[in-house]
């Protein structure tokens, strides 16, 4: 469904006039008008829930102890995977992102993490991220939705919370649309022709049918077939308009067994939500678009017995879009000889993942930095820029 919060008094009349419209399912209450934000950059935000094992996704086959730690999974050159800069190589599933790649509009930050840490905990670990505080103490709002706070000229559909899950990263104080497929109106053909006729001599109101019918797929604005494609698709169209910013999940990162076939799935989606991103924002937006993706821990570096890996600590973010200078694999590596890892089983996060997003705001919406650093990720020391931007 589509909803907006702090819905106005007119979208509730809007909504109302609707004969036959499912009150829960209505998608009017997103705003008749927006304005457009006083930005032309736009930046898309992925969570990766389930923790993502950044050493499949970026596999660091030049490192002498993978090939011992992975011995049980195909990994490195010399299994499918792709070499990136003789040191990385790219997990075989996300081939069709290689063109990205040598266009230099795709980029991975390695051993990064949030600060959470020890506990392992999926709901812990994802609260924080989308918090994008130290702890989860006192955390009522979601770091994107601090970040609209900071900027002026914003409206309801500047920012959007796509799918079914909960987006917390977009919850507070600042109204954000949200959007989920298969929203379904729940309305017969003759109450259609009666609500156009209802609102036909009121712009407005017929403009909030229009997009009702739009959201809900009848104007074929969300594309079909899979669901993160759906997802993707409506995330691109809104971008090339008003939108600014927008925000989803994908699951199934949790690769406890058979992570060769699981993970595999998810970086398919990946892919092709990242492919269907481009394809739906043409040249000029994609020029303009950053496209991070980051998930709550990493995975242990050893394999467990029932060929997946554990809940972990450090792991890797995936940049992409055109606004992005790619090409490169960003972050201090920790090395992963015993004495390296975290608490002797884990990737050693060397980088804060908060910190490439705080840059990208930075370069994409003009914050500043102390706004970024105590308002936006309270906590956060964003050291020397990492050049993410074009």
């Amino acid at each position: 469904m589509s909803s907006v919060r702090n819905l106005s008094r007119r979208a509730f009349l809007a909504r109302s006039a609707l004969i036959g419209c499912s009150v829960a399912a209505s998608p009017l209450l997103t705003p008749v008008s927006f304005a457009a934000a006083p930005w032309d950059t736009r930046l898309v935000v992925i969570v990766l829930r389930g923790g993502m094992d950044g050493l499949d996704v970026v596999q660091p086959y030049g490192a002498p102890e993978f090939a011992a730690l992975r011995a049980n999974l195909t990994s490195g050159v010399n299994n499918g995977a792709l070499d990136l800069d003789g040191f990385f190589a790219l997990n075989p599933a996300l081939a069709p992102l290689m063109p990205l790649w040598h266009r230099e509009e795709l980029g991975f930050v390695h051993a990064v993490s949030t600060p959470y840490r020890d506990k392992r905990s999926h709901f812990d670990g994802q609260d924080l991220l989308e918090a994008g505080t130290p702890t989860l103490s006192g955390a009522r709002d979601g770091w994107l939705n601090r970040m609209l706070g900071q900027l002026p000229g914003v409206e309801p559909r500047t920012a959007f919370a796509i799918g079914h899950g909960e987006m917390k990263l977009l919850e507070g104080p600042v109204a954000v649309a949200d959007w989920a497929p298969d929203a379904d109106l729940e309305i017969s053909p003759q109450a259609m022709q009666l609500a156009e006729l209802v609102m036909q001599d009121d712009p407005a109101f017929h403009a909030a049918l229009s997009e009702a019918m739009m959201l809900t797929g009848s104007g074929g604005g969300a594309g079909r077939g899979k669901p993160h494609v759906k997802v993707a698709a409506f995330a691109a169209e809104q971008l090339r308009g008003d939108t600014r910013v927008a925000s989803f999940s994908i699951n199934g990162w949790d690769t406890h067994r058979q992570q060769g076939r699981n993970l595999n799935r998810a970086l398919e989606r990946l892919s092709d939500t990242i492919l269907t991103l481009q394809s739906g924002l043409g040249p000029e937006a994609w020029g303009k678009t950053a496209i991070v993706a980051m998930t709550e821990f990493g995975r242990t570096v050893r394999i467990n017995g029932t060929g997946g890996t554990d809940h972990g600590t450090g792991s890797a973010m995936v940049l992409a879009g055109g606004a992005i200078r790619g090409g490169r694999v960003l972050g201090d590596w920790p090395g992963l000889e015993e004495a390296d890892l975290y608490d002797r089983r884990d990737l050693m996060p060397t980088g804060d993942v908060r910190a490439p997003v705080a840059w990208l705001m930075r370069g994409l919406a003009g914050l500043d930095r102390g706004s970024l650093q105590r308002v936006v990720f309270p906590g956060l020391e964003m050291a020397d820029d990492p050049g993410i931007l074009r």
